[in-house]
């Protein structure tokens, strides 16, 4: 072993990168299930792969290798010319680039000393040892194993053959589309019939891109492996159809929800993926501005009280509450969830999932919960008077709720909840704060180029007068004195597109005294939000705007996400 798990756990928790009671139970997980230690605390969350990489690297003495920076094309020449893919998975290691003097070889087990010797008279040149990460490992092996793409379309080719065997090679495409779309890191993909041939779409920081199309005569076989899969009935094809199925791959195992929705042209499937293994998610990733996180970390300390997420599906609401749930996450306390769906299993924590057909429905579930004795509930989303009325009663009782709702801003979410039934005085005592978000991408760190404004971007605020108010208030309190934006290129890590993950805008409303007045007067969202901006709330917009101005994103993903 390169470094003792006493000598890892010593490393880390001096620098105070994990707590020691998280370090044990994973040390205890891991030994369990019989995998890395070190992969299972980047998978959950505890240290970030890259710094786990350079404390481990420094102690022994090696160089470390950041491989998500690897020249892809370096990789590929290694396979060929040096490590052959099933000695590659062996031996854990990798040709990440070469000179003239040198083949650089990145591995997780830098001690492998006969491997090495082997390898430099197969070279005939020197090889320079690199620690690479477990974590970072798996995923650059993923590489070995070409071009997923084009492994697809030969399938479909073939498939295209009369004499082929239809049946195998229905299975190994399916599998081949759950394979890339996961090695793409898409949240979901969608198979969508036309009137001559299929096309398969990737969903990929929120925007759908098209990934490839076969004949529409494989159509209804590819659906029927999915129904199979997801153990659906594969002769009623007039009907929608829900399921779910969990799928290994070699970057971990998804749980993976299905939609099959009947049209004109044929069945429609929608497939989301989820890793089985749930992220640990902490409040300081979201991407809150310094007195927005403040106010979040306030209300998620009280021991009662609500704290209401809102915005449209697809808007990271149920992310963000996982991160206020990680933070309060500890064994003195017991936290319990309805969801609909569970989408992350969290330990530590009692997650019951909505199942209609077993009478399991939010207001039934919740009730259900209080009953079990929680100091914390998670109600997966409002949106009806009876789960309204349990969760405003919870958060008054002596329990902090957490839930999300369909609204458009933040001050908004009060006006629904009366719609709801609720009374004014109720919701007025018993919301902590209210957070609206939306999702925008992240510009790429490898091609970011700031630029002076533009004319398109003049032409905008000219039209929008208040986006140009606001974004001239963020400047001043940026201290800056000319307006530069930035965006991406396009390089080889961002597959072209300028963007590299995604992050998200929000408006937090704090509900002061102040604000308390003008619920129970039934004020209107309007007149809410404008007590809100005058006692110091950050808009979406100008949340936005400042990210913008700060390289996180790009002035058209503000535009965009806002235009509603």
């Amino acid at each position: 072993m390169l470094i003792s798990e006493d000598k890892l756990k010593d490393l880390l928790v001096d620098s105070e990168y994990i707590k020691e009671s998280d370090f044990e139970m994973t040390r205890k997980e891991a030994a369990g299930k019989e995998v890395s230690l070190q992969r299972l605390l980047v998978e959950k969350g505890l240290v970030k792969d890259e710094n786990l990489g350079r404390i481990v690297a420094d102690e022994t003495g090696y160089e470390y290798a950041d491989l998500k920076k690897a020249n892809v094309d370096e990789i590929t020449i290694g396979m060929l010319h040096y490590i052959p893919e099933v000695v590659a998975y062996s031996q854990r290691a990798i040709v990440f680039d070469e000179d003239n003097e040198a083949v650089k070889v990145a591995t997780s087990n830098p001690e492998n000393y006969e491997f090495f010797k082997l390898l430099e008279k197969k070279a005939g040149k020197e090889v320079e040892v690199f620690y690479a990460t477990p974590f970072d490992m798996d995923q650059a092996l993923k590489r070995y194993r070409g071009d997923l793409l084009a492994e697809m379309k030969d399938i479909i080719q073939e498939l295209e053959d009369p004499q082929t065997d239809e049946g195998e090679n229905i299975v190994k495409l399916v599998d081949l589309i759950l394979e890339y779309a996961h090695s793409n890191m898409a949240s979901d993909i969608h198979i969508e019939p036309l009137s001559e041939f299929t096309i398969i779409r990737f969903r990929i920081d929120g925007i759908l891109h098209k990934v490839a199309d076969y004949p529409k005569k494989l159509h209804n076989r590819v659906v029927s492996r999915i129904k199979i899969m997801s153990k659906l009935r594969t002769d009623e094809k007039a009907a929608a159809q829900d399921g779910k199925f969990q799928y290994q791959t070699t970057g971990g195992d998804l749980d993976i929800r299905v939609s099959i929705m009947p049209t004109t042209e044929g069945e429609n499937a929608v497939l989301r993926l989820l890793m089985q293994k749930g992220k640990r998610f902490t409040i300081g990733d979201l991407g809150l501005l310094e007195h927005d996180l403040k106010k979040l970390k306030a209300a998620a300390k009280k021991p009662h009280g609500m704290i209401i997420v809102v915005g449209p599906t697809g808007s990271g609401k149920t992310t963000t509450l996982y991160s206020v749930l990680q933070m309060l996450n500890d064994r003195s306390v017991n936290i319990m969830t309805i969801e609909d769906p569970t989408e992350y299993n969290m330990e530590g924590i009692q997650q019951t999932q909505v199942n209609p057909a077993k009478d399991i429905t939010f207001p039934k579930g919740l009730k259900s919960i209080v009953r079990q004795d929680p100091d914390i509930i998670m109600v997966g989303e409002i949106r009806d008077e009876e789960t309204v009325d349990m969760a405003l009663n919870s958060a008054m009782t002596g329990h902090l709720v957490l839930s999300t709702m369909h609204a458009n801003d933040a001050a908004t979410t009060f006006p629904r909840f009366l719609e709801m039934g609720a009374e004014p005085f109720l919701v007025a005592s018993s919301l902590n704060v209210s957070i609206a978000q939306r999702l925008t991408r992240t510009i790429c760190e490898e091609c970011k180029k700031s630029y002076s404004i533009t004319k398109e971007e003049l032409a905008v605020l000219k039209q929008e007068d208040f986006l140009a108010k606001v974004l001239k208030k963020v400047a001043e309190k940026e201290n800056l004195k000319d307006i530069n934006f930035y965006k991406g290129e396009g390089c080889k890590f961002c597959n072209g597109t300028g963007y590299d993950g995604r992050t998200a805008i929000f408006e937090v409303l704090e509900v002061t005294e102040g604000i308390r007045g003008s619920i129970v007067q039934r004020a209107s969202a309007d007149a809410i939000k404008k007590k809100a901006i005058e006692e110091g709330m950050t808009t979406m917009i100008h949340d936005g705007l400042t990210k913008a101005l700060r390289g996180i994103t790009t002035f058209e993903e503000i535009v965009r996400a806002t235009k509603s």
